[in-house]
């Protein structure tokens, strides 16, 4: 009794508090309606044969017992989403090259970022990551830039270009001044969001918390009813109106309704666990059962990560069988991500021919001399000069200086991302792509795969602002698996990440899907939270209805209490039949 005071007594309280009493308060009156009872059915009946009928300790007890185990089975298959803080602060640099100028030489320091000052110049190698957030005063290369973006493919840097700290150099050497410091840093301020998105994140009142926010008033107006009407309208002794009184309060003693939300989470929970979907407290599968709005992250997400070749445009009547046997052979000495998905997706198709004279430009391009003389260079948009306005192609190929073709290289969209979407949008919900990447490539996928809106271009302050005017809406899901998608992920309604994704996007979610490439099983999820939820439905209205039966004869004098336990007993077992069928229950997706 001891126990159940301290922990159901103190949420009871609280929930009273704000005029909107929860299932605790439920809980609570039960269990204290039952022990008190049966002191007073003691202390009247001590040494009658009678008492018997009068003492329902193990009742309290019961009470406790099972709720209470419910609540410890469901917080067990919570992880704290606290976590995503430490996460983030672990992708900082934790040393820093800094640069300090001598009588005529220059000395490398290595000191921790946390000491850095603005005005600062460090030194960051392929390999190490930005300390601080700051722009390049000498050198040029490639940075990873995926936990801002959320896109794969590195971004090629020269002197004057801001970089941010806690991104990866993947290639070059680079002088960086320092001009952002601590918590004026992105990282600092992702981790911000984060942080305020947890908290500012509304809570999401239970169905069981609705069902007793009616029903506890309800109960004590009639066991109140029944002691006055009793004593008052149909003069019977104050003695057993009370106990006619306090009989109502044990009749509707909450076993069955408090075990009937705990014991569909746990069934649901683990029904989502055997089909590689972990979902971390209970109150997640309610939640995601009202969903009305998905929204997808785009690399990594709806995408492989794996890149292919969409087109090669030739110009000046290039002849296309020389431009794949010079790509192959140009980016066969290219450690660039997307010269190694063109090595091997031209490895059939081209020919090997001879290059001399080979030179990689770091975070510029390649380029070789053929048998014949001519010089031809693969790279990024900056080798191909006045020659062309269209700065969105991935690769730029010259000869002799002169434009001869262009390459598309895109993200291999995920085997069943279109399939997903349509079976989402035939159950009413609004679908949507919100990425970092360029508005061209977001429309084309969101085309390909039936997504109509489109957020395109978007850091994550700003994929925090689309979140929370969507779950103004409706509830809203996130799905996403970057660095930069955490501080959405915390804000949506549920957050989903996949299991492949980045350790902060994980602890920032509330479902984890361990079959990231199986984009269907998001439907999966999304049918055993709506079949949790009718279960849970279904158990409330069973333990609803034995009360409602119940009490009125109660209150009447008319029930035996020992039948009442019995009653009681077996809506106990209807609720766990009910919640272990859905472990069982066929569910399509």
């Amino acid at each position: 009794f001891t126990v159940g005071i301290i922990h159901f007594g103190k949420s009871a309280l609280k929930s009273l508090s704000t005029g909107i009493p929860n299932m605790d308060v439920l809980v609570a009156t039960g269990f204290t309606a039952a022990f008190f009872y049966s002191i007073a059915g003691s202390i009247m009946y001590f040494g009658t044969p009678d008492v018997h009928k009068y003492l329902f300790y193990e009742t309290s007890a019961t009470i406790i017992t099972l709720v209470l185990l419910g609540n410890v089975l469901e917080q067990r298959s919570v992880k704290r989403t606290t976590t995503a803080i430490m996460e983030l602060s672990e992708i900082q640099a934790k040393k820093a090259s800094k640069i300090i100028l001598g009588k005529g030489e220059e000395v490398v320091v290595e000191v921790d970022p946390v000491n850095l000052k603005k005005g600062d110049i460090v030194l960051v190698n392929s390999g190490d990551k930005i300390p601080a957030d700051g722009f390049i005063i000498k050198g040029y290369g490639s940075i990873d830039e995926s936990m801002i973006s959320g896109e794969g493919l590195p971004v090629e840097k020269i002197e004057g270009d801001p970089v941010i700290g806690g991104t990866l150099s993947t290639t070059g050497s680079l002088r960086i001044k320092i001009t952002e410091v601590g918590e004026g840093t992105v990282l600092s301020g992702i981790i911000e969001m984060v942080k305020k998105a947890q908290q500012n994140k509304p809570a999401i009142q239970r169905l069981g918390d609705q069902v007793s926010a009616v029903f506890v008033p309800s109960v004590m107006a009639i066991a109140l009813g029944t002691f006055f009407i009793s004593h008052f309208a149909f003069d019977i002794s104050m003695q057993k109106a009370l106990m006619s009184s306090v009989a109502v309060l044990v009749i509707s003693c909450p076993c069955a309704m408090g075990l009937a939300t705990p014991t569909a989470i746990m069934a649901g929970i683990g029904r989502a666990a055997q089909s590689g979907i972990l979902i971390k407290g209970g109150s997640t599968l309610e939640d995601f059962a009202k969903i009305k709005n998905i929204v997808f992250d785009k690399t990594g997400t709806l995408t492989t990560g794996k890149f292919k070749i969409k087109s090669i445009n030739c110009y000046n009547g290039t002849d296309l069988k020389l431009v794949k046997d010079v790509l192959y052979n140009l980016e066969l000495h290219s450690s660039h991500p997307i010269a190694k998905s063109i090595q091997e997706q031209l490895k059939n198709e081209a020919s090997p021919i001879e290059l001399n004279n080979l030179e990689e430009v770091k975070g510029v391009g390649v380029k070789g001399t053929g048998r014949d003389g001519n010089i031809y260079e693969a790279g990024s948009f900056r080798i191909a000069g006045k020659q062309t306005a269209e700065d969105f192609h991935s690769i730029y190929l010259l000869k002799n200086k002169v434009l001869i073709a262009t390459v598309d290289v895109e993200d291999e969209i995920k085997y069943n991302a279109a399939e997903t979407i349509i079976s989402l949008k035939k159950q009413g919900i609004k679908t949507v792509l919100l990425s970092g990447d360029r508005e061209e490539r977001c429309r084309n996928m969101a085309n390909t795969i039936h997504i109509e809106t489109v957020y395109s271009e978007k850091l994550p302050d700003q994929k925090m602002d689309i979140i929370s005017e969507l779950n103004q809406t409706a509830p809203t899901c996130m799905v996403g698996d970057g660095i930069n998608d955490a501080p959405a992920l915390a804000l949506a309604s549920v957050g989903i990440s996949l299991g492949n994704a980045t350790q902060a996007a994980i602890q920032s979610s509330q479902i984890v899907l361990l079959r990231g490439d199986d984009l269907l099983i998001i439907n999966h999820a999304l049918q055993i939270s709506k079949h949790t939820y009718l279960t849970i439905k279904q158990n409330l209205f069973w333990a609803f209805f034995y009360n409602v039966v119940a009490i009125p004869i109660a209150a009447m004098g008319l029930l035996n209490p020992m039948v009442g336990a019995l009653a009681m007993a077996f809506s106990d077992v209807i609720v766990i039949g009910n919640s272990i069928r859905l472990k069982s229950k066929k569910i399509s997706y």
